[in-house]
């Protein structure tokens, strides 16, 4: 079949269906149903791809070598971005030749995108009334699009006093016997402070590095006043005491590795000490990680481990 009559033909159908390519007014929507309204889209869809597939054998024929182009409308394109943009794989990455690694620009990546095992929460951004039409002044309604935003926040930490009541049991025939029940364990029985805060003051210390003074100067500014740095560093080495077992077991664990890496850092002494420097010793496997502190950096600490 020649050009000129593939040409016609296209025109002849065109003209047929002419009615298909016609706008639908934004007022007749409300009376489509959803299931209707979701049936247009996928409709108008399939359409899409039929003329896109008609078009693109004739103009291989007709228009070969000439560069097309399109007007389209932003919102469409932004549309049409968020399903086939760059990051889809839908989209076939094409290389530009001539174009170094610093000329391409990197897609700033969402949090939720970063941070995939963080928990997400959604807010919902609405006008408490409805705004009016700028052209016509006539009250709008939702449109049912979205403009996404995220970004990041936290929850500032928060003190609070625990008051644990202890029931007791009461023999009712006898009388006689008086029954507590027993305290929840903890680190310290009986202490001012819980466990969950005697460990995060010691990941801050040993950890983050951050003096204990440092730590009660972040709690006054969030209410918690008079917090007394030396009961807090008391409650460091209780937890010492605490996890020795697991201390020994970790021991147990790198010496048993066929090869165990070693390395020493040096820890001033500041205070109470007639040597200024002492050393943390590192002993490492694949698995565990073994310290402890020596007054030397010779080889024989390695030696006697």
């Amino acid at each position: 079949m020649g050009l000129y009559k593939l040409k016609n033909l296209f025109n002849n159908i065109v003209m047929d269906q002419q009615y298909l390519f016609e706008p639908i007014p934004c007022d007749k929507f409300d009376l489509l149903s959803k299931d209707e309204v979701v049936g247009l889209c996928k409709d108008q869809q399939d359409l899409i791809k039929q003329i896109i597939n008609r078009n693109q054998k004739l103009e291989i024929k007709l228009f070969s070598g000439e560069q097309k182009s399109f007007s389209l409308g932003e919102q469409l394109i932004n549309i049409k971005n968020k399903f086939f943009g760059k990051s889809s794989e839908k989209s076939p990455k094409k290389e530009s030749k001539g174009k170094t690694k610093e000329d391409k620009k990197k897609r700033v990546r969402l949090p939720s995108e970063r941070y995939k095992n963080l928990d997400i929460v959604e807010k919902e951004v609405e006008f408490d009334v409805a705004p009016s039409c700028p052209c016509c002044s006539d009250e709008m309604k939702k449109s049912g699009l979205i403009d996404l935003l995220e970004y990041l926040t936290f929850i500032p930490r928060k003190y609070y006093v625990v008051r644990e009541k202890k029931h007791k049991y009461r023999c009712r025939n006898c009388q006689e016997s008086l029954i507590t029940t027993p305290a929840i364990p903890r680190v310290i029985p009986g202490g001012a402070y819980s466990d969950e805060m005697i460990i995060d003051v010691a990941l801050s210390k040993f950890l983050d590095l951050l003096p204990i003074e440092r730590y009660t100067q972040i709690a006054r500014r969030e209410g918690l006043t008079d917090l007394p740095a030396n009961s807090l560093i008391n409650t460091t080495h209780k937890l010492a005491d605490w996890i020795e077992a697991s201390y020994r077991i970790i021991k147990e664990e790198v010496l048993d590795s066929e090869i165990i890496h070693a390395d020493e850092t040096p820890h001033r002494m500041l205070e109470g000490d007639k040597k200024s420097n002492w050393y943390m010793w590192g002993f490492s496997t694949e698995s565990a990680s073994y310290f402890e502190v020596r007054d030397t950096r010779s080889g024989q600490v390695a030696s006697d481990l």
